[in-house]
């Protein structure tokens, strides 16, 4: 078997913000394995400033996987913990070379057409008028969940904007999220917890930066608005680490991305723990190609998942690679009509 890795660099449609600034282009990596004729591609979407593994030896890191190769799947992976983002390469390649098309990862009544999984709308940060009328496009496009990046904009223009969507739809009728990424100060969280907490929100993710333990517990105890970690469980590599983290926060809900957090395997653990305690989860692309997106989506619609999940990300490039997801009345489905364009892999 020969393995090899190929940089694609993703070009957003129009600046898309966050509180930790503004993103216009996203690099990501694929990892391709060939023999006999037989091919299979995987995504290493590492994100920068947030992935754990964003770190001057990652394309040392990819080489090693490929002069490693022949080793396997289980070897390589269990010597990536600490690039979660190669580890689901690694997965996603493996699987896909396995496979009768390369592309049906995991084989379902979704990645064969017949079933859609609800997703949520993403907002993204920019002044008022930009995120109204990206909210319009939502409502407009069949979204009934819609999710809100808030924290970099003045907070009463935020809550504004969030009053406006409650004064024409109730909570039956649009389920609303808000990502603060950790843009809180602690000694401001909780009364701007309360304040959200009466426009009859969902949840909240990440409302104080990663790393706080103890004041994200106090929060979750005394919060009337429910907490979803996100970035808290990037870098909790172990499962006794997981479990601590899980037990000492008692959060309402957990975020999976699985790029960031060990890909499929690391997800499959950190679900087993978040159920045993009785936390909820739902789960989320981070911003991969549509490589990554259709084995992250066909994975998500194993676990049976009923809550809008966070997967609307493939239509933000200029340049992502043509493929059959489509996303359709708040939801995404793969169109088996649709062909992948294989030209940006050079397949």
């Amino acid at each position: 078997m020969r393995a090899s890795y190929k940089k694609h660099t993703l070009n957003f449609k129009r600046p898309s913000g966050t509180s930790r600034g503004v993103l216009r282009t996203k690099e990501t990596w694929f990892l391709i394995l060939e023999e006999k004729g037989k091919w299979g591609v995987g995504e290493c979407g590492i994100l920068r400033s947030l992935s754990i593994d964003d770190r001057p030896d990652y394309k040392d890191k990819l080489r090693w996987v490929c002069d490693n190769i022949e080793k396997g799947k289980d070897y390589l992976y269990d010597n990536l913990t600490e690039f979660p983002s190669i580890q689901i390469g690694v997965e996603t390649a493996f699987k896909s070379f396995r496979a009768k098309d390369p592309f049906q990862i995991f084989p379902s009544e979704f990645s064969k057409g017949f079933k859609a999984i609800p997703i949520n709308g993403l907002i993204w940060m920019g002044d008022k008028s930009f995120m109204k009328e990206q909210i319009s496009e939502k409502l407009k496009e069949g979204f009934r969940c819609i999710k809100m990046k808030i924290g970099a904009i003045d907070f009463d223009t935020e809550i504004e904007l969030l009053k406006s969507i409650r004064q024409e739809f109730s909570a039956s009728e649009i389920e609303l999220r808000v990502d603060a990424n950790g843009a809180f100060a602690t000694a401001e969280a909780l009364e701007k917890l309360k304040i959200l907490s009466e426009l009859n929100l969902h949840s909240i993710e990440q409302p104080i930066k990663q790393g706080q333990w103890q004041e994200m517990a106090r929060l979750c105890e005394e919060t009337l608005l429910p907490i979803a970690l996100d970035e808290e469980l990037i870098g909790v590599f172990s499962s006794e680490g997981k479990k601590k983290l899980l037990q000492t926060i008692q959060p309402q809900y957990i975020i999976l991305k699985p790029s960031l957090i060990g890909g499929f395997q690391g997800s499959d653990t950190w679900i087993d723990l978040a159920e045993q305690m009785g936390a909820d989860w739902w789960i989320t692309s981070a911003l991969e190609s549509n490589v990554g997106l259709n084995a992250i989506s066909q994975y998500t619609f194993t676990k049976k998942v009923t809550l809008p999940q966070g997967l609307g990300t493939g239509s933000l490039y200029t340049n992502n690679i043509d493929s059959p997801l489509k996303v359709c009345n708040g939801s995404i489905q793969y169109d088996t009509n649709e062909q992948w364009d294989l030209s940006l892999l050079n397949k």
